[in-house]
């Protein structure tokens, strides 16, 4: 582990730095494209062009005024207004040259005569822009009108602007997204997250070996955390420790494994001397820290027979994990507790901790009981949910998401297209190759009422945790 990783870990609460491993598998976060951005970046429109002395660039904008009204004239903010000669497109160059009775002079030499660009075709009557036009002292008779393609979505990269600046008109790029989330915010949020992205998919894989290998389920983890400011910490660290003093340190009936898993005596004695700090009065530096708020294994396979390829649905690791995070919240309403005997005999959630690093952090109280779910939290999972779970992370306005593996047959988050014959395996593909259709991108989508940042976690040191892939995460 580096320098840099272990001071990251320093300033992580008590509970996650007893289950984390010793390794940390270092990874890149690479943002999730909208479906936006990949299929209706470019919408075209035909346009109106004209060209004129620069001396009467006021008065042909006027006429436009005059049509179509001051706002409407304002609008497509990306294109530029005015170009001149020899910055237009090779295309449009090559046309306007052989338009006019002194085209060709206005494109050679030091051309005092811009084009303008007036707007969009379907907005403006021909016979009253020719006539608006031609009763500006000084066009007359050379009156020329052109019609240009348009792109009418802004570009949300510089390399794009410029390419469409070649292809169609002089384009600006603003630093903004009409397609998605501002690039800046992109930008901003990723350099907090990347800093300790690697710790909670480490942690997130670390669970899925553990639940796979005891039988509960496929080798996919999550993980939930809140991230928040020290001044906030000290009433978590609080929590902590009088719920530790009340369970004890028994691991959960059905754990297989102890190695790596927390002592809770050891997480007690460290909760309590952080309390004592802050009873002295000592202050932490004003950063950002991060706690693990739920950890949990998939458990599809859990107290059933393993008997088709789907499972129990309802045990997946985001849908446990979610269930967790409102089982503490209640909690910490100071609510009934549930009736020890359950009514069913087999219960769908399996959202009660199977594994001890599960009932560590079960056991530790939530860092923010006043917010709704999981409002705002971040969730780091070993494989790209499926289309119910990123739906479910959505109702429960999670506010990040960050997964490694994606999953182009089943996956919710990812936008791109699904290819076609994706798995390969002709003893379930039966009735031909599988696949095809469009990516859902339920990260962002505008017409649903919430939407959250995504990225997709690359690494080559981490083992992958291969499944079917017709798998539902």
């Amino acid at each position: 582990m580096g320098d840099s990783m272990k001071e990251v870990v320093e300033t992580l609460d008590p509970v996650t730095r007893h289950i984390i491993p010793d390794s940390i598998d270092i990874g890149t976060l690479v943002p999730l494209k909208t479906t936006l951005e990949l299929r209706d970046n470019l919408s075209i429109d035909y346009a109106y062009v004209t060209r004129a002395p620069t001396k009467l660039t006021n008065e042909v904008v006027n006429v436009v005024r005059g049509m179509v009204g001051d706002d409407q004239a304002k609008n497509l903010p990306h294109l530029r207004r005015c170009s001149k000669p020899a910055d237009l497109p090779p295309h449009l160059k090559n046309q306007f040259m052989n338009e006019g009775s002194n085209g060709r002079t206005i494109h050679t030499g030091k051309s005092q005569y811009l084009y303008i660009m007036l707007g969009p075709q379907d907005e403006m009557d021909y016979g009253e822009l020719s006539a608006g036009l031609s009763a500006i002292d000084g066009i007359g008779e050379d009156l020329f009108i052109g019609l240009i393609q348009i792109p009418l979505f802004a570009p949300t990269s510089q390399v794009q602007a410029n390419a469409w600046s070649q292809q169609f008109w002089q384009t600006v790029y603003r630093k903004n997204n009409p397609l998605g989330p501002h690039p800046s915010n992109i930008c901003r949020t990723t350099s907090v997250v990347s800093r300790d992205a690697s710790i909670w998919m480490t942690l997130a894989h670390q669970i899925a070996r553990k639940s796979h290998k005891a039988g509960y389920g496929e080798p996919v983890g999550a993980v939930i955390i809140k991230r928040t400011v020290p001044s906030n910490k000290t009433d978590m660290v609080k929590n902590e420790a009088n719920k530790a003093d009340d369970t004890g340190a028994e691991s959960t009936q059905g754990d297989t494994s102890d190695t790596g898993t927390a002592n809770l005596e050891d997480v007690k004695a460290e909760l309590a001397t952080a309390d004592d700090t802050k009873a002295k009065g000592q202050t932490a530096d004003e950063k950002e820290t991060t706690q693990i708020v739920a950890l949990a294994g998939d458990a599809r396979w859990c107290r059933q027979e393993r008997t088709g390829h789907t499972g129990n649905p309802m045990a997946h690791a985001a849908l446990r994990a979610i269930s967790m995070v409102a089982q503490k919240l209640v909690r910490a309403e100071n609510r009934e507790p549930a009736a020890s005997n359950p009514i069913l005999e087999f219960e769908a959630f399996q959202d009660q901790p199977l594994l001890s690093d599960e009932q560590v952090v079960f056991d530790a109280e939530h860092p923010s009981p006043d917010g709704y779910l999981c409002h705002d939290l971040e969730l780091y999972m070993t494989h790209e949910p499926c289309t119910m779970c990123s739906m479910a992370i959505l109702h429960s306005r999670m506010g990040r998401i960050v997964f490694r593996h994606r999953m182009p047959l089943t996956g919710g988050m990812s936008s791109e297209d699904r290819g076609y014959d994706l798995c390969g395996d002709d003893s379930i593909c039966e009735d031909g190759p599988c696949g095809g259709g469009k990516g859902l991108g339920l990260h962002w989508r505008k017409e649903l009422n919430w939407s959250m940042l995504g990225w997709e976690w690359e690494t080559d040191q981490a083992e992958r945790l291969s499944v079917n892939p017709h798998l539902h995460a």
